[in-house]
């Protein structure tokens, strides 16, 4: 007999999460079936989406995808030892079958891991995972950027965010980074090879695209929304491209007046900019194709990461909280024991 944990939602949240929004709660899996297997959670995914894409009736199960390994089975494509990715919400283990996870744009939740050799596997939910393609098939797609064009990435120091620069400096391009403290902004010019960077609570933004980008931007990737997206928007150039992948400004946010920001229509007629929202599974037939790309630039050192990791299944509440508070440089991961 198997015992598996899970967080279970009690209800919506208002405003920030909170702890009292989280139960966990444990249940007996049953025995397995032909073609099932068990999977045992190592990491468990910790992202900005899950605060807006939970089902519409609570209680309900935390979503979110984890890295697990397959302890038991009588699945031969899935023996015990392997690898995988699952969208299987936060929980500790999880008897399944590849027929009920099927691939496919709208449910991309089940894959084995490649080979990452010397590399953590937690790498899997984040620059080779979920995170990683994210960040490449929505700035290579949507933005479509040229080599020597300049470039602005809301949210630079999260794990989305601090790819999609990377990648930016990789295709040749001039790179410009927003984040919440100097540290972080530091870390970006510093470590991972960002042109510019400015912290968007003590900086007056405008001024200082004006001094870093005199010539114009040419794509953002909108991790934020509200008025620091407003910003850039007015000192983009002709034809600009603008992928939209967040909001995180506003998902917190519960007063009215504090979700308001400038006006974007006349900075989008009058530049002719092309504003495109995406969510990664719109790309999940190609999954491994990002994944590999990711993985060659890792192993080429050419992608650097960074890992925020929590320790154990019963603190994950508190990673999901700390990541609206800007508690992570990089990618929010728990490690489940």
């Amino acid at each position: 007999m198997v015992f598996a944990k899970k967080y279970v939602v009690k209800n919506p949240f208002v405003g920030e999460p909170k702890r009292s929004d989280f139960e966990i709660v444990e249940e007996v899996l049953p025995e397995l079936q032909e073609n099932e297997f068990l999977a045992e959670a190592a990491f468990l995914s910790v992202d900005p989406y899950q605060r807006v894409k939970l089902g519409a009736s609570f209680p309900c199960d935390m979503i979110g995808g984890q890295v697990a390994k397959v302890i038991e089975s009588k699945n031969p494509e899935y023996p015990v030892g392997t690898w995988v990715m699952g969208h299987f919400g936060w929980r500790t283990h999880t008897v399944t079958t590849p027929e009920n996870e099927k691939f496919s744009a709208q449910k991309p939740y089940l894959y084995k891991l490649p080979d990452f050799g010397d590399l953590p596997v937690s790498l899997a939910l984040g620059v080779c995972g979920r995170v990683g393609n994210t960040a490449y098939f929505g700035f290579t797609k949507i933005c479509k950027p040229k080599a020597r064009e300049t470039v602005v990435v809301s949210g630079a120091a999260g794990a989305v965010g601090s790819h999609v620069g990377q990648i930016a400096t990789i295709l040749g391009c001039r790179v410009i980074g927003f984040a919440g403290t100097d540290e972080k902004c530091e870390w970006l010019v510093k470590e991972l090879g960002f042109d510019y960077a400015a912290n968007y609570k003590t900086t007056d933004l405008g001024k200082f695209l004006k001094e870093a980008a005199p010539n114009g931007v040419d794509c953002y990737f909108d991790n934020v929304g509200g008025e620091i997206s407003s910003t850039v928007m007015a000192q983009m150039n002709q034809y600009g491209r603008v992928a939209v992948c967040g909001a995180i400004s506003t998902y917190n946010e519960t007063d009215p007046e504090k979700r308001k920001a400038t006006t974007v229509q006349p900075f989008v007629v009058g530049k002719q900019l092309k504003i495109e929202g995406f969510q990664v599974n719109r790309f999940a037939n190609d999954t491994i194709e990002g994944i590999n790309q990711n993985l060659k630039w890792v192993k080429e050192g050419k992608l650097k990461y960074n890992e925020h990791i929590t320790e154990g299944f019963d603190s994950a509440a508190d990673a999901f909280i700390g990541l609206f508070r800007g508690d992570n440089t990089g990618k929010s991961l728990v490690k489940v024991k």
